[in-house]
């Protein structure tokens, strides 16, 4: 092996542990705010001089055209490129920025970014070069992110005869100091190093090192950049060499390795085409910007290559080709910290649980279509492999080894669901169950304030959907009766926690349901209801279980277990039970012999670490107890929940993670919860039967009437009637079976009855009273 080639291979062995299988890229469009700049670098086509019939800056109108064709291309970034302060050189430049109403050419990059990010959500990347600790602040309120190329910290480049001379914005003090006053000011920044225009390989080494060493510092260098010098036409140096391929190969590996495992390491492809695997092979993690739309202004004699051909290209050397945001996902995902707020509701809305741009429109209770899942490698990574094997044997898996699964894309992804499908079959076989139910939301008035809850009302609370009501205990039982007459097995109980209903309410609710159905089976109360009644009777939980079952009460629904992960949980519902109370309601109800089901709401602030450690907590009881019947994923729907539309939330979990996590909890709760449901309300038919074919054996209830994921706004139905739910099953070529809420065999005369339902009675919903306990 060549000396070149162990030091490529020792990069990108570096370059895997930090990024595994994936090379990013961003999608975005390139907006030349002006070509106007006081440098005069020796190298360069960008910059131009004052033309009288060229207007100095782009118009606002020619800025929001240009970002509103790169929205409609897919973009997700408006790169916005400039030259460094032409005022300070050009009378015309300051009599345009004084028609514009404008006093620096960065003031007007401000105000365009602010545009461009509030018309069409792309977000703005700056380079306007070297800045203030006002201008680098400013522009952070309406930026993703900013960046500067610091090409070298060769200062002989800045003397007489070099090519950064009479160019007093490209010192490398000067430089190195907007970088690090971006790090004080906490800006996600990208800078790099241009190689070929007269450094030697130790100063690009010194540049690479002080780029280093202000990341340790700030820990803002979101990406390093090593591009190529590429002579041109019309420049001091259009006939001087560049840099070989073995030349910019040595420089991507020498800055892996001083830059280490984690730094996204960036080479544009359009100056290397042809050469994609190789520079793949030097440890480089990211393609840049490639657009659709505009042409590369800095480079116009390089056109930028298709995205599909950079994913085949990747995919040739073992990586999966995704998009990423202007900011890259350890920054997205604490936009808390590293971004404005008005970029943090955007940057949050545009991304998935690993801060990667989301892959399409799709999002739980929409009704956009499923996308087709792309397959380009040959190969599993062994590493899935090995893991999906150890799941498979029934094995507990550690939550790395979750959160890798969870990462899965393209031919991981497909091992991963066939994998999980195939689990499914030798379980289950190829029956797949569902039951006829009704769901009874008794009051939706609620003293709590979870943020992803807008089911819930206060007593005057007319906002969002519907008005505050509290269900009468006729109205509960005549629907307990019509479902009864349309065939139903079981009537699902769940309601906001009213500040009157004591333990006698949810009592005297399940007297009322036997009373006029005795065979109807009541699954009801979560454990937030359980720890309510309990503490309002002034009982211990497994005694107010026990008054429960004695009133009639069956099962109950695992829900308001959200994210079991209290780091989680004191974001999206602070004042709500923790993990270990939830855990210890369930433990009390298994004991009683009161069977549960469980279920994960995801896609909202989490990431996949709390996935992980929440499928382990389940497992872990059920090992104990035994007492779940089932596990429900229910994605996050997003359209009307408070902590979305305050900026807070993602858009639920991309279609990839909804079906990945249905997969997911096959593998890691197997063999202790044999039953996987996937929810028709937030995954839509289509998607269901697609989570049917990734490891899920139920179809869940018909439900009858839907209200806490309408109220959310899911588009999808309130009703799935079995008929419907037998074709849908039948279609993937499966066997639909009816059950009851404990997976036994249903009575001919019900199944017979849910055939021939009619229609429903208009529904009564009893404005809010004072409750007086039954």
């Amino acid at each position: 092996m060549s000396e070149l080639s162990g030091l490529m291979a020792d990069a990108a062995h570096l370059r895997d542990q930090g990024h595994g299988r994936l090379i990013t890229y961003s999608r975005k469009v390139f907006i030349p705010l002006t070509k106007l700049c006081r440098d005069v670098c020796h190298y360069c086509t960008f910059a131009e001089t004052p033309h009288a019939t060229q207007p100095a800056y782009l118009s606002p109108d020619e800025v929001l055209a240009i970002a509103r064709a790169g929205k409609a291309a897919g973009c997700t970034e408006a790169l916005f490129t400039l030259g460094d302060k032409p005022e300070l050189r050009y009378r015309a430049a300051r009599e345009a920025l004084d028609a514009l109403g404008y006093d620096s050419t960065i003031a007007y990059l401000t105000a365009m970014c602010a545009l461009v990010l509030r018309e069409t959500g792309l977000l703005p990347h700056a380079n306007p070069g070297v800045m203030t600790r006002e201008e680098i602040a400013a522009l952070r309120e309406v930026t993703a992110s900013q960046g500067i190329m610091l090409e070298s910290t060769s200062e002989r480049l800045c003397e007489k005869g070099g090519v950064h001379f009479g160019s007093p914005d490209k010192h490398p003090a000067v430089r190195l100091e907007t970088i690090r006053l971006a790090g004080e000011l906490k800006v996600p920044f990208t800078t790099g190093i241009l190689i070929g225009i007269g450094e030697t390989r130790e100063e690009r080494l010194d540049a690479l090192r002080a780029i280093r060493d202000l990341h340790e510092t700030y820990g803002h260098i979101q990406e390093v950049i090593v591009q190529n010098f590429r002579a041109k036409a019309d420049t001091k140096l259009a006939d001087a060499d560049e840099p070989d391929l073995d030349e910019l190969c040595w420089t991507i590996a020498q800055a892996r390795l001083i830059l280490g495992p984690a730094m996204n390491l960036q080479a544009p492809p359009n100056l290397s085409p042809g050469v994609y695997q190789k520079l793949v092979g030097a440890g480089l993690n990211d393609w840049g910007g490639v657009s659709p739309v505009t042409p590369d202004h800095v480079n116009p004699e390089a056109p930028w290559p298709a995205v599909d051909e950079l994913a085949r290209r990747s995919a040739e050397m073992g990586k999966v080709l995704v998009n990423r945001l202007a900011v890259y996902p350890s920054y997205a995902r604490a936009a808390a910290t590293w971004l404005a707020p008005e970029v943090a509701t955007q940057v949050r809305r545009m991304s998935d649980a690993e801060g990667l741009a989301r892959e399409d429109d799709w999002a739980p209770g929409n009704t956009e279509p499923p996308p087709a899942p792309q397959v380009l490698l040959s190969s599993v990574d062994p590493e899935v492999a090995r893991i999906v094997d150890r799941a498979t044997a029934g094995q507990r898996l550690d939550p790395p080894e979750i959160m890798r699964l969870f990462a899965a894309r393209d031919a991981d992804y497909r091992h991963v669901t066939q994998a999980a499908d195939a689990l499914r079959q030798a379980v289950s076989g190829d029956v797949i169950r569902y039951v006829v139910n009704r769901n009874i939301n008794y009051t939706n008035i609620c003293y709590f304030r979870c943020k992803f809850c807008a089911f819930s009302k206060g007593r005057t609370h007319d906002d969002l959907r519907g008005k505050p009501y509290d269900l009468a205990l006729e109205e509960v039982s005549r629907r307990a009766i019509e479902a009864w007459e349309r065939g139903a097995t079981e009537v699902c109980l769940q309601g906001g926690i009213h500040p009157d209903y004591t333990g006698e309410t949810y009592e005297a609710i399940c007297r009322a349901i036997k009373q006029a159905v005795p065979g109807m089976h009541i699954h009801a109360f979560s454990p937030l209801e359980v720890t309510q009644g309990a503490m309002t009777k002034q009982e211990s939980i497994p005694d107010f279980l026990a008054g429960l079952k004695e009133a009639g009460l069956g099962t109950l629904p695992g829900t308001a277990a959200e994210i079991l992960d209290d780091e989680v949980r004191a974001v999206i519902c602070p004042d709500k039970i923790n993990t270990s109370q939830w855990l210890d309601v369930q433990r009390a109800a298994h004991r009683q012999g009161l069977r549960t089901t469980s279920t994960i709401m995801y896609g909202h602030v989490e990431t996949s670490l709390a996935w992980a450690r929440h499928l382990l907590v389940l497992r872990d009881l059920q090992a104990e107890t035994g007492g779940f019947t089932e596990f429900v994923p229910l994605p996050f729907v997003h359209m009307e929940a408070p902590m979305y539309r305050q900026g807070l939330a993602r858009k639920g979990p991309t279609f990839r993670e909804a079906v990945i996590m249905h997969s997911i909890a096959r593998l890691a709760l197997h063999p202790a919860i044999p039953n996987i449901q996937t929810s028709w309300v937030k995954m839509g038919p289509a998607g269901a039967a697609i989570c049917l074919n990734a490891g899920a054996n139920d179809l869940g209830g018909t439900l009858m009437n839907e209200s806490i994921s309408r109220a959310a706004g899911t588009q999808h139905g309130q009703e799935f009637p079995p008929d419907e739910m037998e074709k849908l099953i039948r279609s993937i070529g499966r066997t639909p079976q009816q059950r009851t809420t404990l997976y036994g065999e249903v009575p001919d005369d019900r199944r017979a009855a849910s055939f021939v339902a009619g229609e429903l009675a208009p529904i009564v919903l009893t404005p809010p009273r004072k409750r007086v306990a039954a």
